[in-house]
């Protein structure tokens, strides 16, 4: 897969089209979620390590999480521009293969902007058709490449269409990662459709959320603003995933998908 750029995107887009099928795919294998609510109630209000993360408490405040899949790619930077000056955080499940090792300043302007870099494995294979050297292989070269940039291993990941299972989860556990999923996506894989994407976005938008959008496709960073002003007017706050877990700290292996109203 990511041969090419064109057969990277529809590989890409065709890996994705199967998530319409994460529910069924994750009750079939026996992985258990964790809900957003859930990590906060569990964390307590002692959890040091979880209140160092928390700028706002997300028991009290409507937070979403503004995610991004499968970049850094050529329009990143605008994505980062539009980011900046909207004083918006977000958390950016990168690619390692012809992303980050091609946009090694991108990946350390979204970590110093204070943005949460995370795993998208090296090449978005799906890893639950993976052996379990395989899956390690590709987490932890992404694991790796990303440290070199900016100093730090991610803690979480996201795996490719949202397919785990108890492998999966155990190698994610033994690397220090955080499985996060998503409940509002904008499938802007296929569309090109800058008003499309803004307007499946905020018909989903809900308390606790997580978006899942992709830097790498063309309507995808038109539509951010648009995405951004609307729910700021319907009272939302944006935030890291890590911030939507405080106090509660991403457990590794662990899989966290919020609940839609």
């Amino acid at each position: 897969m990511f041969r090419s750029r064109l057969g990277r995107r529809r590989g890409t887009a065709t890996a994705l089209l199967a998530a319409a099928s994460l529910m069924l795919a994750l009750g079939g294998c026996g992985v258990s979620t964790v809900t957003p609510q859930d990590a906060r109630e569990e964390g307590g209000s002692d959890d040091k390590a979880g209140a160092a993360a928390r700028r706002v408490d997300c028991a009290k405040v409507k937070c979403i999480a503004l995610t991004f899949d499968a970049g850094p790619g050529k329009d990143t930077p605008r994505l980062l521009d539009i980011l900046k000056k909207e004083q918006v955080p977000a958390t950016f499940f990168l690619l390692g293969s012809k992303h980050v090792d091609r946009y090694p300043d991108v990946v350390r302007r979204i970590a110093a902007e204070g943005h949460e870099v995370a795993n998208h494995t090296w090449s978005h294979e799906i890893l639950t058709d993976l052996d379990e050297s395989q899956v390690r292989e590709e987490l932890s070269r992404t694991q790796d490449a990303i440290e070199k940039i900016t100093g730090r291993k991610p803690t979480l990941m996201r795996p490719p269409q949202g397919r785990t299972d108890g492998t999966v989860s155990d190698v994610s556990e033994e690397l220090g990662l955080a499985q996060i999923l998503w409940s509002i996506t904008a499938k802007d894989y296929s569309t090109t459709d800058t008003a499309l994407i803004r307007q499946r976005v905020l018909e989903q938008a809900h308390r606790d959320g997580i978006i899942l959008l992709h830097d790498i496709y063309d309507g995808t960073v038109p539509a951010v603003p648009g995405i951004i002003d609307e729910l700021k007017l319907r009272g939302f706050t944006f935030v890291t995933v890590p911030e939507l877990l405080a106090p509660g700290k991403a457990e590794p292996g662990t899989v966290y998908r919020p609940e839609k109203d």
